[in-house]
C-alpha cells in the first residue's frame, strides 16, 4: 500500500494527482487499513462497478447490520442517520427507483429548462456586484450563492429564511469525509434536526397552499398510487441543497484556479465563449470536486485477481479515474477542448447524478457571466485548501477585476 495514499495530510489533498498515478500503476485495488476500505484508482473499474448491482450504497434492504458484520450507527447519530437513509443517495431497490421515479417527475429536464432565465439572471446580478467592487472573494461573492439561491428557489424556500441554509448542508456533508470525528457527527445531528423541522413546517404550508415550486410539485407527485413519504420528501429536499451546491461551489472555484493556472488555455476560452459547455466537461474531469465514492460490496466481486468479499467497502477514487491514461489522453494535460471525454465526476448507473442538468446549467451561467463581465480577472494570492478530501474545494478564491 502507497504511503503517498494520506487524505488527511494537507499537500496531499492539495495535489492527489501523484499519488493516484502511483496507485494505478501498483495495481487494481488496494486495501488502505486506516479507513477499512479497498481502494479502486482505474477508469475502466470505476465505471463498470458504478453500475454493478452486486454493490450498494446501502446493505440494509438485504442485511441486517449484524449479518453485514457491521457496527450499527450510534443511537446519538440518529437524526442523521435518518435523514441521510431516506434521500435517494443511499437507497437501493425497491425504494430507489420508486423515489427516484416520483422525484423525477417533479425534477424533469423542462423544470430544470424552466429555471434557466432565474440562473442567468442571479448569476448576472452576483458578477455584476463583484465586478462594481473591483473584485473579491469569488467563493463567497459568486460560486456559493448562486446554487444556494437557484435550490431555495426551486425549493420555493422564501428569500428571508435562506441564510442557514448553507450552514446546515456544510455541517451535514462533513460526514461524508473519511473517518469524521464526534464533533463533526453532533454539528451534523444538529443540523439535521434544525433542517428537518424547518422542512416539515414548509412541506405542511405547500399541502394547505400549494405553489409553483418543487416542494409543491413533490407533494403531489404520484405513480400508480405511490407517494412519497413525509421523510422521503424532507430527505430529498436535503440531498437537493446538499448535492446540488456542494459539487457546483468546488466546481467553480477549483475550476477558475485550475484556469488561473492556465493563462493561455483562459485567454483561449475568453476569445471562443461558444466552447464552454466543452470547456467545463473539461474542468469536471481536471479537478473533480467530488473525489471519492463509496460502495458496499454486497456480493463477493473480483478485481485483477483480488477477491472482494460481501461485506467489504470499495472507494472508487474518482479523481484517479478521471487522470487515467488507459482512458484519456495525456490526461495530466488541461484541454477546454477535449471532445471524448467520459469522465465520471457525475456518477453512472442508477445514482448518476439527478441534477447534472442543473450543475451544467449553472456552470455555464457563472463563467459565460464571468468571462464576459470580467475579462481581466485575475488572482491575487494562491488559495488553501480546504482540509476536506472526499468533497475537495478551496477556503476562498480571491480576485482583482
Amino acid at each position: 500500500m502507497h504511503v503517498s495514499f494520506d487524505p488527511w495530510s494537507p499537500a496531499f489533498v492539495a495535489d492527489p494527482y501523484p499519488a493516484y498515478a502511483a496507485l494505478r500503476a501498483a495495481g487494481r485495488a488496494h486495501w488502505f487499513e486506516p479507513t477499512g476500505q479497498w481502494l479502486i484508482p482505474h477508469h475502466s473499474d470505476v465505471s463498470a462497478l458504478l453500475r454493478d448491482r452486486r454493490l450498494g450504497r446501502t446493505y440494509l434492504h438485504r442485511f441486517t447490520h449484524e449479518e453485514f458484520g457491521r457496527t450499527p450507527p450510534p443511537a446519538a447519530h440518529e437524526p442523521f442517520t435518518t435523514l441521510n437513509g431516506q434521500g435517494l443517495l443511499d437507497l437501493e431497490a425497491p425504494d430507489h427507483p420508486r423515489i427516484r421515479r416520483l422525484v423525477s417527475k417533479a425534477f424533469t429536464p423542462r423544470t430544470v429548462e424552466n429555471l434557466a432565465p432565474t440562473v442567468r439572471r442571479l448569476a448576472a446580478g452576483l458578477v455584476d456586484a463583484l465586478v462594481a467592487q473591483g473584485g473579491g472573494d469569488l467563493l463567497a461573492e459568486v460560486a456559493e450563492p448562486l446554487p444556494v439561491a437557484v435550490i431555495a428557489e426551486m425549493l420555493g424556500v422564501p428569500e428571508e429564511d435562506r441564510a442557514p441554509l448553507r450552514p446546515w448542508s456544510a455541517a451535514i456533508c462533513g460526514m461524508f469525509e473519511l473517518n469524521p470525528s464526534e464533533e463533526t457527527a453532533k454539528a451534523a445531528v444538529r443540523a439535521s434536526e434544525e433542517f428537518s423541522a424547518y422542512l416539515r413546517g414548509l412541506i405542511a404550508e405547500r399541502r394547505k397552499a400549494p405553489g409553483d415550486d418543487l416542494i409543491s410539485a413533490l407533494i403531489a407527485a404520484h405513480d400508480e398510487g405511490e407517494r412519497l413519504t413525509e421523510q422521503e420528501m424532507v430527505s430529498t429536499c436535503v440531498l437537493l441543497l446538499n448535492a446540488g451546491h456542494e459539487a457546483t461551489v468546488n466546481t467553480t472555484v477549483n475550476g477558475w484556479r485550475t484556469l488561473f493556472h492556465h493563462p493561455e488555455q483562459l485567454a483561449a476560452l475568453r476569445a471562443a465563449p461558444a466552447s464552454l459547455p466543452t470547456a467545463v466537461e473539461e474542468l469536471l474531469r481536471y479537478d473533480t470536486p467530488l473525489q471519492l465514492f463509496e460502495r458496499w460490496v454486497l456480493d463477493d466481486i473480483e478485481i485483477g485477481g483480488q477477491v472482494i468479499g460481501r461485506g467489504a467497502e470499495v472507494a472508487l477514487l474518482f479523481g484517479s479515474a478521471n487522470r487515467d491514461p488507459e482512458r484519456f489522453t495525456d490526461p495530466d494535460t488541461l484541454d477546454l477542448t477535449r471532445a471524448d471525454n467520459p469522465h465520471v465526476s457525475f456518477g453512472a448507473g442508477i445514482h448518476y447524478c439527478l441534477g447534472a442538468p442543473l450543475a451544467r446549467l449553472e456552470l455555464a451561467a457563472s463563467f459565460g457571466e464571468l468571462l464576459r463581465k470580467a475579462p481581466t480577472m485575475r488572482l491575487v494570492a494562491e488559495p488553501e485548501w480546504q482540509p476536506g478530501y472526499v468533497i475537495r474545494g478551496l477556503k476562498e478564491l480571491v480576485v482583482e477585476v
